[in-house]
């Protein structure tokens, strides 16, 4: 067996290709991930509710086709329907805020 393939670490690869921690680029990959995972977390918790799509939807007042499209991609979904969901499953929402160093004109 050969030496072609080395191993290496996610962040490694994710630092490589890009970029370090604190860099717009990371930050904004880091941001997509948590949202995706939000979506995630929707789905995973509305079916051990045992709720489908279209149940959450009458619950919340929304289509079947808004809910999948909630879980697939939160980045299109309104905040206030995404809190909705959220009471509708029964699940506690804490946010925290984190700023940066960038500076505002006033």
């Amino acid at each position: 067996m050969s030496d072609k393939f080395k191993t290496v670490s996610l962040d490694t690869m994710i630092n490589k290709h890009i970029g370090k921690r604190g860099t717009e680029k990371r930050e904004a990959f880091e941001n997509e991930l948590r949202i995706d995972l939000l979506g995630q977390t929707i789905k995973q918790v509305r079916q051990e509710r045992n709720l489908t799509q279209e149940q959450l939807g009458v619950l919340v007042g929304v289509q079947k086709a808004q809910i999948s499209k909630i879980e697939n991609s939160v980045k299109n979904a309104r905040f206030e329907t995404i809190l909705k969901v959220f009471d509708a499953l029964g699940a506690k929402v804490n946010f925290n805020v984190e700023l940066t160093n960038k500076k505002f004109a006033y």
